[in-house]
C-alpha cells in the first residue's frame, strides 16, 4: 500500500518545491519506491515533448522520474485551458478525474507518493478542484507550508486552514519555512503557543537562505531572454547583489559586494574597459560576478574586443536601465535542475532539519 502526503501552502513562493526536494530526499532513503504529483500545474514547462508543470519537471530531472512525466502533471494550465474549461468545452468532470487517474496509476507504483499543490488553498477553483479539495479526494494527510513573521505565518494559515477544513482535509503539520535564523526559536515558541492551543502542531524548516533566494546568473539570462555571453563556467553562479553603474568608475568599484551582478549602460566605455580588466584578479571576481549591459547605444569597437577577451560572463539588452533594474529586482528566483549547488544545499540540509519518521507517521 502506497502512503500519501499533501503538500500545501499559504501562497505562492513559501518553498513547497523546496520542502517537496527535501522530503523526497528523505523519503528515497526509506523507501525503494518513491513517487511524486503536482495535480493542479499554472507553469507550463515543456520536458522531453510532454507538456507538464515547471516543479514537477524539475522534480522529474532531479531524481530521475522522467518515465513517469506525464502522471506527474495530469491538469496542466496552459494558455486557453481556463476559458475551454468555463466555456464548457472541457467537462467538469475532467479535471479531478484525471488528477485521481494519475494518482491511483503513481501509487499503484509506488511505496511512498508526494502530492504538491499549486498556490494558496484555493488555486484551482476555477477549474472545479482547488488544493483543498484534491486533498481530500486523494485522501492525503496535509503538510501546509508558511513563510514570513509571527503575524504573517499566523494570518495566512488561518485563511487557508478554513478552506481545508471546510472541504475535510486534514492538516496535520504547520511547517514553518525561511524563518530568520537569529529569531527561529523565539518565533517558532510564539507560533506554537498559538496553534497548539488549537490543536495544531508546528515545525520549522529552513532557515532563509541568500543560497536558495537569489538567482543564478542563467536564471537572469532565461528572465531577460538573453543569450549569457562570456564565461559559460559562470553560469550557475548565484548572484547575491545587483547593483546599478551610475557613480564614478572608481566609486562602483569601491562599492562592490558580494558576488555582484553591475548593471551598466553601453556608452559607459571607461567602466566596462574597467570591470572586465578586474574580473581576471581574484580578489574581484569573488566580488563581480558579471554584467548587464542596457542601451541602445553600440559599444565601442576596442571595448568591445576588450570585454570578449576578458571572459567576463554578461548579457547585452536593448532596454534602457530602469527596466532592466526594475526587472532583476522584482524577480523571485525559482530552483531548476541547473541548479546544482541549490539543489545539493537542499539535500544536505534536509537531513539536519526533518525528521522523516514523524512525516512519514503523518503520512497514510
Amino acid at each position: 500500500m502506497c502512503k500519501k502526503i499533501f503538500i500545501a501552502a499559504t501562497g505562492q513562493h513559501c518553498g513547497k518545491t523546496t520542502i517537496s526536494l527535501s522530503l523526497l530526499h528523505l523519503a528515497k532513503k526509506k523507501y525503494a519506491r518513491v513517487g511524486f504529483i503536482k495535480p493542479i500545474g499554472p507553469k507550463v514547462f515543456m520536458l522531453d515533448g510532454v507538456e507538464m508543470d515547471m516543479d514537477a519537471a524539475l522534480i522529474a530531472s532531479v531524481y530521475g522520474m522522467e518515465a513517469d512525466r506525464a502522471l506527474m502533471s495530469p491538469v496542466v494550465l496552459g494558455k486557453g485551458y481556463t476559458k475551454r474549461y468555463l466555456s464548457g468545452e472541457i467537462s467538469p468532470e475532467a479535471p479531478l478525474e484525471s488528477i485521481k487517474k494519475a494518482c491511483r496509476e503513481l501509487e499503484a507504483k509506488n511505496d511512498f507518493l508526494i502530492i504538491e499543490g499549486s498556490g494558496h488553498g484555493g488555486v484551482g477553483s476555477v477549474v472545479g478542484v482547488n488544493n483543498a479539495q484534491i486533498a481530500r479526494t486523494l485522501d492525503a494527510p496535509v503538510i501546509m507550508v508558511a513563510s514570513g513573521g509571527i503575524g504573517c505565518v499566523i494570518d495566512s494559515v488561518q485563511l487557508n486552514l478554513s478552506l481545508f477544513q471546510q472541504q475535510g482535509a486534514e492538516v496535520k503539520l504547520v511547517l514553518v519555512n525561511k524563518l530568520l535564523p537569529n529569531k527561529r526559536e523565539e518565533t517558532l515558541a510564539f507560533l506554537r503557543s498559538f496553534f497548539e492551543s488549537r490543536q495544531q502542531q508546528v515545525a520549522g524548516a529552513f532557515d532563509y537562505s541568500r543560497t536558495l533566494a537569489n538567482p543564478t546568473l542563467l536564471d537572469l539570462s532565461k528572465l531577460l531572454k538573453l543569450p549569457l555571453q562570456g564565461d559559460q563556467q559562470g553560469k550557475n553562479r548565484i548572484i547575491h547583489n545587483i547593483q546599478l553603474g551610475a557613480a564614478s568608475s572608481q566609486r562602483v568599484i569601491d562599492t562592490l559586494k558580494d558576488s555582484t551582478l553591475l548593471i551598466t549602460t553601453s556608452s559607459r566605455d571607461e567602466l566596462i574597459v574597467t570591470t572586465s580588466a578586474l574580473y581576471n584578479i581574484p580578489a574581484y571576481r569573488q566580488k563581480l560576478a558579471g554584467l548587464v549591459i542596457p542601451g541602445i547605444a553600440p559599444i565601442s569597437a576596442i571595448s568591445q574586443k576588450i570585454l570578449d577577451d576578458s571572459n567576463i560572463p554578461y548579457i547585452r539588452t536593448l532596454q534602457n536601465t530602469a527596466e532592466v533594474f526594475i526587472t532583476l529586482s522584482e524577480h523571485v528566483s525559482k530552483i531548476t535542475a541547473d541548479d546544482e549547488e541549490k539543489i545539493n544545499l537542499i539535500k544536505s540540509t534536509a537531513e539536519s532539519v526533518f525528521d522523516f519518521d514523524v512525516i512519514d507517521a503523518m503520512s497514510r
